[in-house]
């Protein structure tokens, strides 16, 4: 009897553990289009322009958990975060394997920064270029590879007018 005890609370304690590190967050059916001004010069070249397929963080339970303990990610997949208000927004990698860089988008699309190849694991604080709505979190190279930069201009219907 006390075996069974035993096993079944290793067995709640594994399944509360498990639902805690992987809320099931929704995939946009849209894309995230970015118009780089790289595609601005050359719009008949392939991939432009950028387009990514995210996952939405849209309350404080899908930012707070963001992309911690994934081991790995599409190069064309994101995770787009979005706030509650226009503000100052501060981010970290505690957890998070993956390198990422982040975009940080102001309230009406247009890209206020980038935070270029955030190291794994590390709690030092990444703060956005001034107040943003909205961050994008790719994998680490990826913004660099594709040219996005300040200024750049973010299409999608989870950023709202």
């Amino acid at each position: 009897m006390r075996r069974l005890l035993s096993a079944c609370i290793v067995a709640v304690a594994g399944l509360v553990a498990l639902a805690g590190s992987s809320l099931a967050f929704e995939t946009s059916p849209e894309p995230l289009v970015i118009e780089t001004r790289q595609c601005a010069a050359a719009p008949a070249t392939d991939g432009c322009p950028l387009r990514f397929s995210v996952e939405l963080a849209l309350t404080p339970a899908d930012r707070e958990q963001g992309l911690m303990n994934r081991t790995e990610m599409a190069s064309d997949h994101g995770m787009l975060f979005r706030f509650d208000a226009t503000r100052d927004v501060y981010m970290w990698m505690k957890n998070t394997v993956l390198p990422l860089d982040m975009v940080f988008i102001a309230e009406d699309g247009a890209v206020a920064g980038v935070a270029h190849d955030a190291v794994p694991f590390s709690e030092t604080i990444i703060a956005s270029p001034g107040p943003v709505r909205y961050v994008l979190e790719l994998n680490a190279g990826v913004a660099a590879a594709s040219g996005i930069m300040a200024g750049d201009r973010v299409v999608h219907p989870a950023l709202e007018p």
